[in-house]
């Protein structure tokens, strides 16, 4: 058909959304339908008996047709508006038998019309006769069991003659109104208040579809590990497995016996043998209006049987009077033209189906009056959905007998359900509790016994129930899976569940019986059904390989076929070349909506066969016919036949039906989008029937072979059940994808193309397409379908033919299959999905999103055919190729997902210097380079060859030379050759095919063009030359052949190596693991590396259990290193930490010997003791002197721990040889030659002094002075420093470029914010704001000064920073120098602090070039200098001087804070004492006498103080009542490091004592030293600050030096007059 000619997009109302509407028939006439004129156009149209409803676009809902509950008759050319529903947003619509019902955007459901049994599920309202809804009104579903109750929300709807259902959001089933089709375990009617179906609660419900009586229900199987855990030991005992795989007969058996429900009622006169299903019942009383076919009373008889088909022992029960409406008991007279009578009829086998179908066509009588007087009560609603839920089961019991009298329009069908209670007491007498017949065996009964209501299941915490589905195949496990993988397609594993009434067989149970709840199909599980419609007393359900399956009545053909039983599910045969993708059923017919030949849809009729009539006369001829019993059948066909319409050419979207109407909603073809989607929809439709046509003739019976195996072979075998399981999960995509694509169809003319399942499941579609082709790809190369030829023409037999004609002439050969052509032909599917988003594109503007998207799929998927078309030639290549090179030696080289891409047969490529005899054959594939060589120039016979992996391999083209040689050089791992092409062609076709190769060897896409591959790369190899690296795997980065960058080399002998690479060595950081025969333990080392050794910064870990830290020379410690030795558990034996030279320890460096319990602080050389050094022991010993060979030799000064000293000669340690003097602790000394060890014992010959009275003033000054043989502080831990000029990248201090300097501290800090493990986050946020370099080179002012300092704050919180390792190492060296030491080392410990600011600052001044001297004044920008100069010359100005004290001690001395006040505290402690015993006694008093005794003047004693904000007032007993503020705020200095930090607190402390003094003498307090030092001598009493004299010395030894003389000198000058005078004031 030809496009629209117009241009508009989106289409008008008038050209897309059209609804025509005509009377069932099926004439070969011309049918004339009428056209629902709407100026918008319609989106969903739904038919009820004799009124219809259309949803147009914008939510608006019209109604036509006969309408009673508001006394109209709308024709279908002027439908009527739902004007109350305007504003709802309605999305959805259904018709019953005589009432509507709508569904809005947001899951509201709003009903009307016919309500006599509760339908609309209104409560009543007004008086009885008041039995209609004439208004949309809403309906509330309400879930009551959740708490709070909650609205559900409704997503579809379907209405039947006097019940409704709904389907909520969460796929779980509501009910209504009146019947035992709502499935619900109830016994009071109507149910008017929505109610969840709980049978089906646990189970994903897909759509459901309402009959007259009867119900449907689409559900999503179960997965099959839920059968498992459901399969309880009781359950097992009963029968077989439910995963036991049944034959067609069995199934079909199964199905048949299927007779029985607990639930299930039959009515009848008598006992009816097991070949007669049909049951007889009479007549109910007649309503007005109707012509009663009985005479009898109104009183029935109810026959229960336990296996309701052959046992006798039946009950009746008599139910009285019976009411006038009919509950789930169907009635009617069986006559010989009834379907009773002609399924004995049509038993005969002989009997010819062509003359049954001619008899059937004239045969006219007395029609079953079941039949008769509700065949026109029919309609059907489906509703799809595709959302995951579970439910659960609630066990409602049996409620009381309910009857009902209707009266209106419903009256005359109307009928009320059996009474439970009868039902109850029946069963309760039965000799049996069994649920289900005795009798029954094996796996048909064990399968039916799952279905059975009440059957315990896992969805329920009250009920549990086992589904009757069939065992999935292996096949359908695939597909399952695969299913999983795409969510978001429609599911094909599905089952179909019916409940209701089944006197016609409607249910497809293989009975005749009501079925209270809902029950499964058994016979239509795994056949994929994707959707279900309900007739009067007919249901179809269609399949997604385009099967359409009916039962139910069949009095006037509208199951579209004669077989038998019609009580269970019979396919219906269509003729070739047609696909049912939609279907409806009717009151007496059946409408199916197909693809053929032609472009457009057809539509298929099958039921009554009459002369076409107007709508209006239809449903006037309908509505007579409703009060009368015909007494004879209209003619009608068995076969489904073609419609012909006499409407304008279009589209066909969806089919509907409803009493005698059939309706289509058609689209035109605007741009060519309605006909590009149909062509889709059927070209995918036939791919999947084609596929399930394969797979049944070919594939899986050559699957089931047993002699396949053998015949493949091992490897072949598994290439074949890949292939098998790939063909499944395609199969199941394609059945899938057209299920979306019908839906898509059907909802509406609308439709965001963006939601294509192409488009939203791209990756999706080309995964399972890629794995499919590489699954046929690598059978093809393995010559698979060559050895399955022979096997398939015997599989096939008589039905070759077959799978030739549906393979076509492509895939056949002389009436043979070719196998490989067969599973090739879906790859031209995606050929197709290329072509129609292409079309889509069309439609679109270029801006819009559509188009974009459209656009970008249609590349994916032609870049996707063309690749699978590009495989498939290589496939087809290699494998004859392999046919040609047959033979032992190229077998070995024979792998599934190997391809040839060229090979030098023809001399083409040889080796460079190659031998004149010599023959040389290259084979380039797709993952390796074959070099086989020999002396016989046989393709097929070779010696020797050698097998280059092409991850490995570099290509570089030799440039030519004079010589005209055309080389191209390989390198390998541990080998470079070259090789010569014949000819500059050839030579460029070969560096194309290798660098293509290789390109995608390593991942890409192999489409670059010629040129070098990749220098770069990541791969795999094991050495096998190379000394150093024999038989060592490496996994890692490479360049040029080399390993370069980061990878793992890991050893046989367990030598393990994980880091970087350069040049093939390793380099930069590493770790390495190196096993120790002698231990269990390995060494292992982490840190840096150069050019295959240890070489920088690191940690080694010896097995011996001694850790070395520190820097490495050459695989040597050289530099700053700590070692630590020694098998205790936390602490070591022994701590070195020093300066060492290759590998010896030389140079300053602290030994603490923790077992001897001696601390070495010294020179050292060659690993001794050489030098001046200090010793301390644990006993309180301090030595300094001069070592030699590892022993005290030559002067030195020894003091013990009662201030003995010595000062003399020693030779050894702790032996004193020669002349010395000792002083003694009283003053007295001892002058001669010494001899003998200290702690034993000395000789002495001298002269012994004991000094007088004025002498002993002077015994200090005669006590040598400590320090006299130590090692200066500016000789220490010069190692350290030179470690951080190093990083830093400077051969000595200074000496080095700054902007080198800058760039190392950049990637220092990136290679450890990238590649270090332990990182966290906040480090890595430090890190990253320290990778940028700051503005170094400008000078520094008071403006970027502070600039400096916050950069130098965040350098050293990380050790990843040089500044940051610096500051960390320094602390660790000191704490491992003085924590635990003797107070006499106090003036060593602040002399370090001092050089380490020194040379700190040196180096921040080297980074900084801009930065003052230590002393010097920051200048102010210039800028702000110019305004200064304005400024009177006669006003103070500050000046911010530059102190490295200032700008480091704060980053220093926090971290050295606790070993350096513990000496300090040490140092002062006798003075200590004393001071804290005069606090002690001074603040015994209270505060006016303490103020009293200091002379404080009482002008600033304070009067009154503040006590939670309330002002009292201090006597004379007070205490800590005074100057509090100031107190508190002087106790924060011990809370402070820094000198800087302290001076700040007094200076706080001061501004608090004046601001409370002010506030005493209501002015401004202008201090003089004898007013302010009583005063601030009570605030420090008062204070109780321990350790004062230990905070003032730390002050005073560290205090900047330019703020000493300056205001905040003063202060602490005055803290220090204090600590004296406190320390000697009287205490009377």
């Amino acid at each position: 058909m030809e496009d629209s000619p117009t241009d508009e997009w989106p289409p008008t109302a008038v050209e897309q959304g059209q609804v025509h509407v005509w009377r069932s028939a099926g004439s070969t006439e011309k049918l004339s339908p009428e056209r629902a004129l709407l100026s918008t156009s319609v989106v969903q149209v739904s038919l009820g008996d004799h009124h219809g409803l259309l949803l147009a676009q914008g939510g608006r809902v019209f109604s036509f047709g006969e309408l009673p509950w508001r006394a109209l008759s709308v024709p279908l050319s002027a439908p009527v508006l739902e004007a109350s529903l305007l504003g709802k947003a309605v999305t959805f619509v259904a018709a019953g038998g005589f009432h509507c019902g709508a569904l809005s955007e947001q899951g509201s459901v709003f009903m009307w019309g016919e309500n006599a049994s509760g339908q609309c599920g209104l409560t009543e309202r007004g008086t009885v006769e008041n039995i209609t809804v004439p208004e949309p009104s809403l309906v509330s579903v309400v879930d009551t069991e959740v708490i709070p109750p909650k609205v559900v929300q409704v997503i579809q709807l379907a209405c039947g003659r006097e019940h409704s259902l709904a389907l909520s959001a969460q796929n779980e089933l509501w009910a209504w109104g009146s019947g035992c089709q709502l499935g619900l375990v109830t016994s009071t009617f109507p149910v008017k208040k929505p109610q969840k179906v709980e049978h089906l609660a646990g189970r994903h419900v897909i759509q459901v579809a309402c009959g007259a009586y009867h119900s449907l229900a689409l559900v999503r199987t179960l997965p099959p590990q839920v059968y498992k855990t459901q399969n309880s030991p009781k359950m097992r005992e009963r029968g077989p497995s439910p995963h036991r795989p049944m034959s067609d007969r069995e199934e079909l058996l199964s199905s048949d016996d299927a007779h029985y429900c607990p639930l299930g009622v039959e009515l009848k006169d008598e006992v009816k043998t097991e070949a007669s299903p049909r049951r007889q019942v009479p007549k109910p009383k007649s309503h007005p209006g109707r012509k009663s076919t009985d005479g009898s009373p109104g009183s029935r008889t109810i026959f229960l049987s336990e296996d309701g088909l052959s046992d006798n022992r039946l009950r009746n029960v008599s139910i009285g009077s019976w009411p006038e409406s009919e509950g789930c008991a169907d009635s009617g007279f069986q006559t010989d033209s009834s379907p009773r009578a002609q399924q004995l009829w049509m038993s005969d086998k002989n009997f010819p189906v062509e003359e049954l179908e001619s008899q059937h066509t004239a045969q006219t009588g007395e029609t079953d009056s079941l039949s008769s007087h509700t065949s026109d009560d029919s309609y059907v609603s489906s509703v799809l959905s595709s959302d995951l839920m579970t439910s659960s089961y609630k066990n409602d019991s049996a409620g009381k007998r309910y009857t009902s009298s209707s009266i209106g329009l419903s009256g005359l069908y109307s009928s009320s359900p059996l009474c439970l209670e009868e039902i109850h007491l029946s069963l309760q007498s039965l000799k049996s509790s069994s649920l289900t017949n005795i009798h029954e065996k094996g796996s048909s009964a064990a399968s039916r016994r799952r279905s059975l209501p009440g059957t315990p299941t896992h969805g329920s915490p009250q009920r549990h129930r086992l589904c009757a589905c069939r065992p999935l195949s292996g096949g359908r496990v695939q597909a399952a899976a695969s299913e999983a993988a795409g969510d978001g397609l429609p599911s094909l594993e599905t089952e179909v569940w019916s409940w209701g009434r089944g006197s016609e067989g409607q249910l497809g149970h293989g009975d005749q019986l009501a079925r209270l709840q809902p029950l499964c199909v058994k016979s239509l599980t795994g056949q994929e059904v994707i959707k279900v419609a309900a007739g009067s007393h007919h249901s179809l359900a269609l399949t997604a390989h385009c099967r359409v399956y009916s039962w139910g009545s069949n009095i006037s053909g509208q199951l579209g076929h004669v077989n038998i039983p019609v009580t269970v599910p019979q396919q219906i045969k269509l003729s070739d070349g047609l696909h049912v993708w939609d279907l409806s059923g009717g009151q007496s017919h059946s409408l199916l909506l197909a693809d053929s030949d032609c472009v457009q849809p057809v539509l298929l009729y099958c039921g009554q066969q009459q002369q076409p009539l107007p709508v209006k006369t239809a449903m006037l001829r309908s509505l007579s016919s409703c009060q009368r019993s015909p007494n004879r059948a209209e003619s009608y066909t068995v076969r489904p036949t073609q419609l012909c319409l006499d409407i304008e050419m279009g589209y066909i979207s969806s089919v509907r039906s409803g009493g005698q109407m059939c309706a289509v909603l058609m689209n035109h073809n605007i741009r060519g989008f309605t006909s590009a989607i149909h062509e889709l929809a059927s070209k995918e439709r036939r791919l999947y029937c084609w596929l399930i046509s394969v797979g049944r003739l070919l594939l899986f019976r050559l699957r089931d072979r047993q002699s396949v195996s053998l015949l493949l072979g091992e490897q072949c075998t598994q290439l074949f059940s890949t292939l098998c399981e790939t063909f499944v999960r395609l199969s199941a995509l394609a059945g899938r994808h057209s299920t979306s694509l019908n839906y898509f169809l059907h909802s509406g003319h609308i439709r965001d193309v963006t939601s294509l399942s192409l488009l939203t499941h791209t990756e999706f579609f080309q995964d399972t397409y890629k794995k499919y082709c590489s699954a046929v790809d690598d059978f093809q190369v393995m010559g698979g379908f060559q050895s399955l030829h022979n096997l398939s023409v015997e599989c096939l037999a008589t039905q070759q033919t077959t799978l030739a004609q549906l393979c076509g002439s492509n895939q056949s050969v002389g009436g043979e299959v070719d196998l490989g052509s067969v599973f090739y032909w879906p790859l031209q599917q995606l050929h197709q999905y290329h072509r129609t988003l292409l079309r889509l594109t069309a439609c679109y503007d270029v801006s819009t999103i559509e188009y974009q998207s459209l656009n970008q799929g249609c590349a994916q998927y032609e870049s996707l055919s063309l690749s699978l078309l590009k495989q498939k030639k290589e496939a087809e290549t290699t494998f004859l190729f392999w046919k040609t090179h047959c033979g032992k030696a190229t077998e070995g080289l024979r792998l599934p997902q190997r391809r040839v891409v060229c090979e030098s047969s023809n001399r083409s490529l040889t080796p460079q210097n190659a031998g004149r005899f010599s023959s040389h054959w290259f084979i380039l594939f797709n993952d390796v380079l074959v070099h086989a060589q020999g002396t016989i120039p046989s393709k097929s016979f070779f010696s020797i060859h050698r097998i280059y992996h092409l991850s490995w391999l570099w290509v570089k083209p030799i440039t030519e030379d004079d010589t005209g040689l055309c080389a191209i050089k390989i390198t390998c791992p541990e080998e470079v050759f070259t090789l010569v092409a014949s000819s500059p062609q050839e030579k460029n076709k070969w560096l194309r095919s290798l660098n293509q190769a290789v390109d995608r060897a390593l991942g890409g896409s192999g489409e670059r063009s010629p040129g070098p591959a990749a220098m770069s790369r990541m791969a795999s190899y094991t050495f096998a030359a190379d000394e150093r690296l024999r038989d060592a795997q490496y996994t890692g980065g490479w360049l040029a052949g080399r390993l370069h960058g980061s990878g793992t080399l890991k050893w046989p002998d367990g030598r393990l190596y994980k880091g970087n690479f350069k040049n093939g060595l390793e380099d930069g950081y590493g770790e390495c693991t190196i096993p120790n025969k002698e231990s269990n333990k390995p060494d292992s080392y982490q840190g840096q590396w150069k050019e295959g050794r240890i070489h920088g910064f690191g940690k080694y870990k010896y097995a011996s259990g001694e850790v070395y830290e520190g820097c490495f020379w050459e695989g040597q410690r050289h530099g700053y290193g700590m070692l630590s030795s020694g098998k205790l558990t936390r602490t070591s034996s022994s701590m070195f930490i020093g300066h060492w030279v290759h590998g010896r320890k030389t140079g300053y460096g602290v030994f603490d010997d923790i077992t001897r319990g001696q601390k070495y602080m010294g020179l050292w050389l060659d690993d001794q003791r050489h030098g001046n050094a200090i010793v301390i022991s644990q006993h309180g010993v301090y030595f300094e002197g001069t070592f030699r060979e590892n022993k005290m030799s030559g002067p030195g000064l020894l003091v013990s721990e009662d201030e003995t000293t010595f000062h003399g000669e020693f030779s050894d340690d702790w032996t004193v040889s020669g002349k010395g003097v000792l002083f003694l602790a009283n003053g007295d000394s001892l002058d001669g030659m010494f001899s003998g060890e200290w702690s034993s014992g000395l000789k002495v010959v001298g002269l012994y002094t004991r000094p007088a009275t004025s002498e002993s003033e002077s015994k200090e000054k005669q006590t040598p002075k400590l320090g006299q043989y130590v090692v200066p502080a500016t000789q220490r831990w010069s190692c350290i420093f030179d470690e951080c000029w190093s990083r830093l990248g400077c051969d000595a201090a200074g000496r080095g470029d700054r902007a080198t300097a800058w760039g190392n501290i950049a990637v220092t800090i990136t290679t450890a914010r990238r590649q270090s493990p332990n990182v966290s986050k906040s480090q890595s946020k430090l890190l990253e704001s320290l990778e940028f370099i700051p503005q170094y080179a400008e000078p520094v002012t008071t403006a970027n000064y502070d600039r400096i300092r916050r950069y130098l704050c965040k350098a050293c919180e990380t050790p990843y920073h040089p500044l940051g390792w610096l500051v960390e190492t320094l602390v660790t060296a000191y704490r491992m120098t003085y924590v635990g030491s003797d107070r006499r080392l106090l003036q060593q410990a602040v002399a370090e602090v001092k050089v380490y600011l020194t040379h700190f600052y040196s180096i921040v001044r080297f980074l900084f070039s801009g930065l003052q001297e230590d002393g010097s004044v920051l200048p102010e920008p210039a800028s702000h200098s110019s305004n200064s100069r304005s400024n009177s010359m006669n006003e103070w100005q500050s000046v911010l001087v530059v102190s490295c004290s200032s700008l480091l001690l704060p980053l220093l001395l926090p971290r050295l804070y606790p070993p350096l006040f513990e000496l300090y505290c040490q140092q002062e402690e006798q003075e200590e004492a004393q001071y804290w015993q005069r606090i002690i006694t001074f603040n015994k008093q209270p505060d006016q006498s303490l103020l009293s005794f200091l002379e404080v003047q009482e002008k600033f004693w304070p009067h009154w103080m503040l006590i939670l904000g309330e002002k009292k007032q201090i006597v004379s007993s007070s205490k800590d009542a005074c100057f509090v503020s100031a107190v508190e705020t002087l106790q924060q200095i011990s809370t402070t490091f820094t000198p800087g930090d302290k001076l700040l607190v007094i200076q706080e402390t001061f501004k608090e004592l004046k601001a409370e003094a002010n506030l005493s003498l209501h002015r401004d307090v202008l201090w003089c030293m004898d007013d302010l030092l009583p005063l601030f001598m009570y605030v420090v009493i008062r204070a109780r600050i321990r350790n004062l004299k230990a905070e003032v010395s730390l002050i005073e030894d560290l205090m900047d030096p330019n703020i000493q003389h300056g205001e905040m000198g003063l202060m602490f000058t005055t803290l220090q007059a204090c600590y004296f005078q406190i320390q000697k004031e009287s205490m009377t």
